[in-house]
């Protein structure tokens, strides 16, 4: 009896034991928070919480939150779920990068580091700048750190975040870098619009709507522009300057800004494809002579006011040809000669495809790619998406030889994808074959 009192006696202090080592990491965390805040707001920088886990239990009790007048917590019941990291972000343009604030940061008793690397915002076709921006920091107290990821605009009027990437020299043991949430890619993002609210008895801004930034966390990797192989594209075949490709590209541009601000007001999601897809990969421009914009969406994301939406917008319906159930694709007329080509993708078990069809005979083909996810970049000033797959993408379409120019383009029999797919039976060509 004695021996079985003492080992009930010893569970329950080696329970309470775990509990009150519990509670004092819980209260560690909050407290290293509340420092670094104090901190930032000492020093008049504008952090905002972006912590993906926090930001899901507030997305909750976000009415509860937003209504609460700020008084005492009876509970730590955010900034004290267990995590190792607690994820803040500050835009640049918002604060100087002063000396001081890691002074007092240190004297606070935080152990800080910076992780830089180069600016992709001044690379450009006439240079590579390789200057260095800070992209993240990293604060250390106690048991607990917190990773303020710095956001720069960029000129498609959107957010972007740069990658963690620890350099040589550094102290990979300072934190446990592969536990944090942001950084492992780029990322891009709308601004967010900020509330201001009480967590924990602590006054932080937060995404207005937490479950939309959310939502754009789990689709956010950026991929740029590959500059430096674009220039030793043109090192081998000068671009096209002539008054017509100026023009050609200046009509193209507009148009794509056109067709993206038309799908993405219907809250449609799609991507460059086919060869403007290959104009970003390549050269990072518009290719001069494709004399048309080439947009891919999924045959999921279909809304049947895509067609009215463009035709508001200035865009008359050129030509349908499929149907939803079956290579559906769209072309408008936009200004001049120059052209908006939708082709609609389907998902199979194995591959994705799109449509074809030939309007004199009849004929279908089919496209076959290999299934890909979707990224977002900027291109002609514009936040737009491509396949995160994007070599995978484009030697579907034009093989491997993509990296030479082919002036020439047979789209029933040039692409490397194509295959036959039937005939369109006669009396449904009134409904799959529509020219207008």
């Amino acid at each position: 009896i004695s021996d079985f009192l003492l080992s009930v006696g010893w569970g329950f202090f080696l329970s309470k034991s775990f509990n009150a080592k519990m509670v004092f990491l819980s209260s560690v965390k909050q407290h290293v928070v509340r420092k670094f805040l104090g901190l930032t707001s000492g020093h008049n920088i504008p952090v905002y919480l972006i912590d993906p886990l926090i930001l899901g239990l507030v997305e909750k009790d976000i009415e509860q939150i937003r209504s609460s007048p700020g008084g005492p917590s009876p509970e730590c019941k955010y900034f004290c779920a267990p995590r190792d990291f607690t994820t803040f972000a500050l835009l640049d343009k918002t604060w100087k990068h002063e000396v001081g604030l890691f002074r007092t940061a240190e004297k606070m008793g935080f152990q800080w580091l910076k992780i830089i690397n180069k600016d992709p915002r001044l690379d450009g076709m006439d240079d590579l700048s390789g200057m260095e921006i800070p992209l993240h920091y990293i604060f250390k107290l106690a048991s607990h750190a917190i990773h303020l990821v710095v956001f720069y605009e960029r000129s498609g009027n959107f957010l972007w975040h740069g990658p963690l990437r620890l350099r040589q020299h550094m102290d990979r043991k300072f934190v446990p870098f592969r536990k944090l949430h942001f950084g492992r890619y780029p990322g891009a993002y709308e601004k967010p619009e900020l509330l201001l609210v009480s967590i924990d008895d602590l006054k932080v801004q937060i995404p207005k709507n937490p479950s939309r930034f959310l939502e754009e966390m789990s689709h956010s990797r950026f991929l740029e522009c590959r500059y430096r192989e674009a220039r030793a594209f043109f090192q081998l075949y000068p671009d096209d300057a002539s008054p017509d490709a100026v023009e050609f590209r200046k009509k193209a541009k507009s148009l794509l800004h056109l067709a993206a601000l038309t799908l993405n007001n219907l809250g449609v999601k799609f991507w460059l494809s086919s060869g403007t897809c290959l104009g970003w990969y390549r050269q990072c421009n518009v290719i001069p002579h494709s004399k048309d914009v080439d947009l891919g969406i999924f045959i999921r994301d279909y809304k049947a006011d895509i067609i009215p939406a463009f035709q508001n917008a200035g865009l008359p319906l050129k030509h349908k040809f499929g149907k939803v159930e079956d290579s559906l694709e769209l072309s408008f007329q936009g200004e001049s000669d120059v052209k908006l080509d939708i082709f609609f993708f389907y998902e199979e078990d194995d591959h994705i495809w799109n449509g074809g069809t030939q309007a004199k005979s009849g004929k279908k083909f089919k496209y076959l790619f290999p299934k890909f996810t979707l990224c977002w970049t900027e291109f002609v000033e514009l936040k737009v998406h491509v396949p995160c797959e994007t070599l995978q993408y484009v030697e579907a379409n034009y093989g491997p030889e993509w990296k030479v120019p082919v002036k020439t383009w047979d789209w029933k029999s040039s692409p490397f994808n194509v295959q036959d797919n039937g005939v369109w039976p006669i009396d449904e060509w009134d409904n799959v074959i529509q020219i207008y």
